[in-house]
């Protein structure tokens, strides 16, 4: 019965009873569930609302992706992941190829967004102008509090981050602390006393990371410097202009702890360029386990975060809550010991 009563609620809603209510014409109305660029963005989302709110099948009017899939799933980088509109870490790929392959597995179509938010006007136009299902946000970047004010509003959303206090959305990610104190660990079991932090830590990822270091100095007995630590973005460039001006200020250290591998590898060519060695001088470790990590030279020691498992917890998530709670998963990380740390 209730099935009949939705059609018939369906049926019952016109083109023209939309424009009514949105207050313009049938045919911007019709532009707009058909996603026309000749649309502006305000009024395209109010229409979108409306018709989502009236259950006009909207959907079925848009301009089709492939055909067949059970369901269609976006991906959607908010800023600094995408800094400048380019997405510059590696780590991003492997874990897109897990959702890929995980809604490959669940007859899932995925569909890669040019929208790369930083407000919460963005994150909610992400949500109610997408054609698909749902979406998927790689990165929490500073929106926190703006994740937590959308899913009071949609939640057909799930982000790949950190879990942090008072969350009341999604997040699937790695352990990042004991990811962070394992390879804090194992550089002062190897003897390394003046270690570095190098990374961004108003990245909640990073900040977690960062927390794990403290946590294995600490239980290393080793006391942290304020200088050790180094702010550095998620670039190759940042790292290694980091290392160049400690270097030049004679400060001393013989290990890293990098919040990335692009991090890490940035790191390594500023010591070598000064005529150091890794890792006789100075020992590293990066973090993500991207496939480049194990081709520098030296290879690197980093920590692994399992993409594939995210793309189907990610995935998974999206697709079989159905509209109820989704409770946030950390998977574990492991520390991958190659050249770059000498053991």
């Amino acid at each position: 019965m209730a099935k009949d009563n939705s059609r018939s609620a369906r049926k019952s809603t016109r083109l023209e009873d939309l424009a009514k209510r949105a207050g313009v014409s049938i045919s911007t109305v019709s532009r707009a569930l058909n996603d026309s660029p000749a649309i502006n963005r305000r009024t395209k989302q109010a229409i979108w609302e409306l018709a989502r709110e009236l259950d006009y099948p909207f959907r079925q009017r848009m301009p089709a992706g492939p055909i067949g899939a059970e369901a269609t799933i976006a991906v959607v980088v908010p800023q600094p992941q995408a800094r400048d509109g380019h997405i510059y870490d590696p780590f991003f790929f492997d874990l897109l190829a897990g959702v890929v392959e995980a809604a490959r597995e669940r007859n899932c179509d995925v569909l890669v967004s040019h929208i790369t938010p930083t407000t919460y006007e963005d994150l909610a136009f992400a949500m109610s102008t997408s054609r698909a299902d749902g979406v998927i946000f790689i990165g929490q970047s500073s929106l926190h509090v703006e994740f937590n004010r959308l899913a009071a509003k949609d939640s057909r959303f799930v982000v790949w981050g950190a879990e942090l206090p008072e969350q009341s959305y999604c997040s699937i990610g790695s352990d990042n602390t004991m990811g962070g104190r394992r390879a804090t660990s194992h550089l002062a079991r190897l003897g390394r006393e003046k270690i570095l932090f190098l990374g961004d830590t108003e990245a909640p990822e990073a900040m977690q990371r960062y927390r794990g270091y403290l946590e294995g100095l600490e239980r290393a007995g080793i006391e942290a410097q304020p200088d050790w630590y180094l702010p550095v973005h998620f670039e190759v460039e940042s790292a290694e202009a980091a290392i160049h001006s400690l270097i030049e200020k004679g400060t001393p250290f013989d290990g890293i702890v990098a919040a990335s591998d692009l991090i890490a590898l940035g790191a390594i060519r500023a010591i070598q360029a000064s005529g150091r060695s890794v890792p006789d001088d100075v020992s590293v470790v990066g973090y993500d386990n991207v496939p480049f990590s194990k081709l520098t030279k030296p290879s690197l020691t980093t920590i692994s975060q399992d993409t594939e498992k995210a793309g189907r917890l990610l995935v998974s998530k999206l697709i079989d809550s159905q509209g109820g709670s989704r409770r946030s998963e950390r998977s574990p990380t492991d520390l991958i010991v190659r050249e770059s740390c000498g053991a």
